[in-house]
């Protein structure tokens, strides 16, 4: 979430793309009723007929992972129509890469006004894909490309977000990318938006804070990120990330669990096919 933004190509972010095609893999190969139905992000992709050969695609070798991003995607949808129904009409997207609400929820993002905020290179490629399908980019829709070093807030409230009012921001699959300072700067920021505005975050736990299971899967999941270039830099446990939300002057802070997660969306569907406890959620109000 780094690098030189303005001059950087335009091109799929290799993890937002996996991203895209887990939730896509989770429509196509899991048991209905599907926690979210989402093809729009695959379509986006266009990775090719054989995307499922991939190994990172293995059914069974990514049930859990694949939970986990399905889970922490409707979470946050979730919180969004909650929210709007309490009045809250803007929802921040940080790290936006192929998120694909505002094509999949028009009748809801027409109440309200969207910001997704992510690097120029990947927005101006999601850009283009989004016109070649047909996608139309609407009023209440607002592309926000930033450098995450720089004054990404400033270009946030240039481009129409009305810090005085509430929000809902939303950081899924985020903050490990970034150092402990600079989640810090951001937790900052959204505690000082109006009262009443939500932030809903994923963190992941150290590698020795998950299922003994999953252990090896999140050290392969470190060691990739490492060698792409875009390392795992923050781990916390749940009380280390509530205790920093509330330095940063959060009114209230909870931890969503995987167990809660996997209660609210996928009871009854067998042991063994819920979200890892490796990425969790936690949700800080103004």
């Amino acid at each position: 979430m780094s690098g030189s933004a303005e001059r950087e190509p335009a091109t799929a972010d290799h993890t937002a793309v996996r991203v895209a095609l887990w939730r896509a893999l989770h429509a196509q190969a899991d048991p209905p009723p599907h926690v979210i139905e989402d093809e729009v992000g695959l379509r986006l992709a266009d990775p090719g007929d054989d995307w499922r050969d991939r190994p990172d695609m293995d059914v069974e070798a990514t049930r859990r992972i694949r939970a986990s991003i399905v889970a922490r995607a409707r979470f946050v949808e979730d919180v969004v129509v909650e929210r709007a129904g309490e009045g809250v009409d803007q929802y921040v997207v940080l790290g936006a890469g192929l998120d694909t609400f505002a094509q999949r929820r028009p009748e809801l993002g027409a109440k309200i006004r969207v910001f997704e905020v992510d690097r120029p290179g990947t927005q101006a490629w999601k850009r283009r894909r989004l016109a070649e399908l047909g996608y139309d980019v609407p009023d209440w829709l607002r592309f926000v490309p930033v450098d995450f070093e720089g004054d990404w807030w400033g270009r946030l409230a240039a481009a129409g977000l009305d810090t005085g009012r509430p929000a809902v921001v939303a950081a899924t699959g985020v903050i490990m990318y970034l150092t402990h300072d600079a989640i810090t700067t951001t937790f900052r920021l959204v505690a000082g938006l109006a009262p009443g505005s939500t932030l809903v975050t994923t963190f992941l736990r150290p590698v020795d804070d998950v299922e003994p299971e999953q252990r090896a899967q999140l050290e392969v999941a470190v060691e990739g990120a490492r060698a792409a270039g875009t390392p795992f830099l923050s781990f916390f446990t749940p009380e280390e990330v509530l205790e920093l939300g509330r330095e940063c002057g959060f009114r209230e802070v909870r931890h969503v669990s995987a167990a809660e997660l996997a209660r609210r969306y996928f009871a009854g569907r067998g042991a063994g096919v819920g979200p890892s406890r490796g990425e969790e959620v936690m949700v800080a109000r103004t």
